[in-house]
């Protein structure tokens, strides 16, 4: 799931060398933390918010596989 959101994002940003996606694991939910240069904040978010949105949607349909819970955190 990492690698998915890291993929996602740095197609969306003018400095993909700036993402960065940190993983913490819990017994039911894995949390997702995505973290890109400021400038790339609004492309990441999208206009109320809905590229996060459809971000957070494909992770969920990635994740109904495994069983396991995965959240995404866009972290400023």
């Amino acid at each position: 799931m990492k690698d998915l959101i890291s993929y996602i994002a740095r197609a969306l940003v003018d400095f993909p060398d700036e993402v960065e996606v940190g993983e913490v694991e819990g017994r039911h939910t894995t949390v997702l933390e995505l973290r890109v240069a400021k400038k790339d904040m609004g492309k990441i978010i999208g206009r109320q918010g809905r590229t996060a949105q459809a971000i957070r949607t494909i992770l969920s349909a990635a994740s109904g596989k495994t069983g396991k819970r995965h959240v995404l955190e866009i972290i400023e």
